[in-house]
């Protein structure tokens, strides 16, 4: 990920992440959300998150990175990644999951 030199009395620079999770979270609508993602992200790049995304919950369940490739086409590389982020990471791709499965919980 490129990395820009930052000052650390760059308050604008370092709440930028915050601020477009804070743009996120005000999007009522999945509809919302993907729009406001094409519009931010080029297609390789929405196509690497939703790539990422998608090889989550097989990895949850314990399916080897291989079995996983063969399903998605992801590659072993990056559901590595994924993999090495769902156990090391911040929580994110856990939260968004929790939360995914309550919405279903919710709708049946």
């Amino acid at each position: 990920m490129k990395q820009r030199a930052q000052t650390a009395t760059d308050p604008e620079a370092k709440a930028s992440p915050e601020a477009l999770a804070y743009a996120l979270s005000r999007l009522a609508e999945p509809a919302e959300v993907l729009a406001f993602l094409r519009d931010l992200c080029t297609p390789a790049e929405l196509e690497a998150m939703a790539d990422r995304w998608r090889v989550v919950p097989l990895l949850v369940k314990g399916i080897p990175y291989r079995e996983i490739h063969d399903l998605t086409q992801v590659s072993v590389t990056t559901i590595g990644r994924v993999a090495r982020t769902l156990e090391y990471g911040s929580g994110g791709y856990a939260a968004a999951l929790r939360a995914q499965r309550a919405d279903i919980t919710e709708s049946h």
